[in-house]
C-alpha cells in the first residue's frame, strides 16, 4: 500500500536509513571499496545501495574517478543535511543505547615516526590518566591519509594538507628546516663560508638523508640557494632520527626539522651551516576521520594536540 500524507494524498515512502548510512560512508571515504570496509559490507552491496538511492532521488550522487569517486553537488547537499542526524543516531545505537556503561574505543593516531615519537606521544601521554587508550601507527603521509579515508585511523598528523573535501584538516604546527653538520665537518667547511659561497662551499661534504632522491635537501637547495641539488646520498636512513644520529656521529651534513635537533643544536652536537632569512617552512596538519565524533576521546586527543602544536 502506498504511503499517504495526512491529507490522504499519495507521497513517496521515507528514505531507508541504511541507504543514507551507506551514502554517507561513500561520501566520506571517497571510495565504494573503503566505504564497504567501514560498513562491513561487500562492495557490490554498497554499489547496489547507492544505485537504489540515486534511482529514488532521480539524481546522480557520485562520479567515478581513477582512485574512487567524487561527490556531486547533489551529494554535498544531501550529506550536509543528513550527516549530523545520522552521527547522533549512530552514537546511540552503536554504543548500546542511553545510559550504557561502556568504555570508549581506543583512539587510532597515525603520522610520521619522528613526529609521533618526539612530539605527539609526549603531548598525549598524560591523557592515559583520564582513561584514554591510544593506538599509534607510523608511515608516509599519502598512505596514512588513504587509511584515514578508509576508516583505519581517527586522526592523522599529516605533513601536507589533504586534498579533496572528504577529510577535515586544520594546521597543527610549522616545521622549519635547518642545514646542519657535525662540528668536525662544520670546522672543515669554515664559518660563514656557505653564506658567502652558497652550495659551492659544500662540495665534497657527504649527504645523509632518509630517501635516495634527497627530498628534504632538494627542497632546501631550491628554496634557499635557488638551484637544483645534484649528487648522491652517502647514507640513507628511513627515519630522520637515524639521519640525525649519523650526522652527530660525523657522517656529513643533512637538512632536518629544527624541532628534531633542538637539543643537539643547543649542545653543539650539530652545527647550523647557514641561517637564512627565509628558511623553508612546512605546515603540518591534523586530519580527522569524518564520522568519528561518537568517541569523545577523539576530540580530547585532537584538542590536546592542537594546544601542544602551538609550542612545537
Amino acid at each position: 500500500m502506498p504511503h499517504r500524507d495526512s491529507d490522504g494524498t499519495p507521497s513517496a515512502a521515507p528514505l531507508d536509513l541504511s541507504l543514507l548510512r551507506t551514502f554517507l560512508a561513500v561520501h566520506r571515504a571517497g571510495s565504494f571499496t573503503a566505504a564497504a570496509r567501514m560498513l562491513g559490507l561487500s562492495q557490490p552491496t554498497v554499489t547496489t545501495q547507492i544505485r537504489s538511492l540515486e534511482d529514488r532521488l532521480g539524481r546522480e550522487l557520485f562520479e567515478r574517478v581513477p582512485r574512487g569517486v567524487v561527490s556531486t553537488p547533489v551529494a554535498e547537499e544531501l550529506a550536509a543535511r543528513v550527516s549530523a542526524p545520522l552521527d547522533t543516531l549512530a552514537a546511540v545505537t552503536d554504543r548500546g543505547g542511553f545510559g550504557a556503561d561502556v568504555v570508549a574505543d581506543p583512539v587510532h593516531v597515525a603520522g610520521p615516526a619522528e613526529l609521533l615519537c618526539t612530539r605527539v606521544l609526549p603531548a598525549l601521554a598524560p591523557l592515559t590518566g583520564q582513561g584514554v587508550r591510544l593506538r599509534m601507527t607510523t608511515g608516509l603521509t599519502d598512505g596514512l591519509l588513504e587509511g584515514l579515508r578508509g576508516g583505519h585511523f581517527d586522526l592523522v598528523v599529516s605533513t601536507s594538507r589533504p586534498r579533496g573535501r572528504t577529510l577535515r584538516a586544520v594546521p597543527l604546527a610549522d616545521e622549519e628546516f635547518v642545514l646542519v653538520a657535525g662540528p668536525e665537518w662544520a670546522a672543515r667547511i669554515g664559518p660563514d663560508r656557505v653564506a658567502a659561497e652558497g652550495p659551492a662551499a659544500l662540495h665534497g661534504v657527504p649527504m645523509v638523508t632518509y630517501a635516495e632522491d634527497l627530498p628534504i635537501a632538494r627542497r632546501y637547495w631550491r628554496h634557499v640557494f635557488g638551484v637544483r641539488l645534484t649528487g648522491r646520498a652517502a647514507i640513507t636512513v628511513p627515519d630522520l632520527r637515524g639521519v640525525l644520529a649519523a650526522v652527530v656521529a660525523g657522517a656529513g651534513m643533512s637538512v632536518l626539522p629544527r624541532y628534531l635537533c633542538l637539543d643537539e643544536l643547543a649542545s653543539g652536537a650539530v652545527v647550523p651551516l647557514l641561517v637564512p632569512e627565509d628558511p623553508p617552512i612546512n605546515t603540518v596538519h591534523l586530519a580527522r576521520r569524518p564520522g568519528a565524533a561518537d568517541n569523545p576521546h577523539v576530540s580530547l586527543v585532537a584538542e590536546r594536540l592542537l594546544a601542544a602544536g602551538r609550542t612545537w
